[in-house]
């Protein structure tokens, strides 16, 4: 298990007061990275409380890392399911391919592949946080910052704040604020449905890929229930009265269990996104004392299952430089020299993957099994630069 490294803490004055927009992954990790370097954090989130959808996430050895370093490592992986062996299969069933790539990241990197459900993760984060600091349905309209401070309005009123993390996800509005010349989102060309869904005997963890980027995964989130995802090319904005007909239509005649799965969903448990990304990478993720973190500052497609994963490798880097004696635009601009370009790598490696998996299917299907081929150690060890993150060790003072 990894040990996660505790740096020397320099409690910044009563006055060093963090604002924190967005209370999912992002936001929640970073305000408990700030406030375990010595802030006093408040996070502000529009939504109620109990409104986080069901679905599931993959982290993968390096948010291990990053949960390992906020303290809540054990609370995720305590009865986790772990990946492990999977594979690739036709609409009719026939395997393409089938490894061991979650054995092979074990053996590599000292930590398993965990899917978990994301209301897991986020309780957890909570509990730790605590929830007296987190301000549910309170929207927040803009921030006006400067080198010295910032001020943050929201329906409540206003908050001044020594450093705001905008965590708002994607379509983030304070991104757009801050960065007004950037192009902001594209459409990746496909959309993707995500649900939890009753699990039954003898499944074992796949993804089936048909013709015009349709797939479909199945796979298991515990003993009882299973995580599934599907994709397909579509245009934006479209739109079924019930999502289980838009999925009966486009895999009712796929193997089982997928037809049978389907049917067995209830009418709210399909999630169904456009999938976005950045249409260019930021080139820094700071203005003045606001900086952006996770979907905000990154948007990427889910190929790689790095979206999250990113999200809590910035919580951990902001909390690190935010530890030492460096003034706090200098600790931001060390932030965004780190993370900038690691975003902007993760946005274009998890955007070709995607190019595979949306191209004619014999050419998805000759790329996997040339990849099921291959020992899944070297499947895992092409995939180092993104699993192989480590938390950074700036040490006592960021400002070297």
């Amino acid at each position: 298990m990894y040990a996660s490294h505790r740096y020397a803490v320099r409690v910044p004055g009563s006055e060093s007061h963090a604002v924190v927009v967005g209370a999912g992954i992002g936001g929640l990790a970073s305000a408990l990275a700030l406030r375990d370097a010595g802030w006093n954090v408040t996070v502000l989130e529009r939504r109620a409380s109990d409104s986080e959808a069901g679905s599931g996430i993959s982290l993968w050895p390096n948010a291990l890392r990053a949960l390992a370093e906020l303290g809540v490592d054990q609370a995720v992986l305590a009865g986790a399911a772990l990946g492990g062996r999977s594979g690739v299969r036709t609409p009719a069933g026939a395997w393409i391919a089938r490894t061991d790539i979650g054995g092979a990241i074990a053996d590599r990197h000292g930590l398993p592949l965990v899917l978990i459900h994301r209301q897991r993760l986020v309780a957890a984060l909570r509990e730790r946080l605590g929830a007296e600091r987190i301000r549910f349905e309170t929207p927040v309209h803009g921030v006006e910052g400067s080198a010295t401070d910032a001020v943050v309005t929201t329906t409540d009123g206003v908050l001044r704040a020594d450093l705001v993390v905008a965590a708002d996800g994607a379509r983030s509005r304070l991104r757009r604020q801050l960065f007004p010349e950037h192009p902001g989102l594209r459409h990746a060309g496909y959309t993707t449905w995500r649900m939890v869904a009753p699990r039954t005997d003898g499944i074992e963890a796949s993804e089936t890929w048909g013709s015009n980027g349709r797939r479909f995964a199945l796979l298991p989130l515990d003993e009882h229930r299973l995580y599934c995802y599907a994709t397909a090319n579509e245009d934006p904005g479209s739109a079924a009265l019930d999502e289980r007909d838009a999925l009966r239509e486009r895999f009712g005649s796929w193997h089982a269990p997928i037809p049978d799965l389907i049917d067995s969903l209830a009418p709210d448990a399909v999630i169904r996104s456009d999938v976005n990304e950045l249409s260019a990478p930021l080139a820094v993720l700071h203005r003045d004392r606001t900086v952006l973190v996770g979907d905000a500052a990154h948007a990427m497609t889910p190929d790689l299952g790095q979206g999250g994963c990113q999200a809590l490798e910035d919580a951990v880097t902001l909390g690190a430089v935010m530890r030492g004696d460096a003034p706090i635009g200098r600790a931001l601009e060390r932030y965004s020299a780190v993370r900038a370009p690691r975003g902007a790598d993760l946005i274009r490696r998890s955007h070709a993957a995607g190019r595979i998996y949306q191209a004619p299917p014999w050419v998805a299907r000759t790329v996997a099994r040339a990849a099921g081929r291959l020992p899944p150690r070297l499947t895992v060890r092409a995939l180092d630069p993104v699993l192989a993150w480590r938390p950074p060790q700036f040490g006592p003072s960021s400002s070297g």
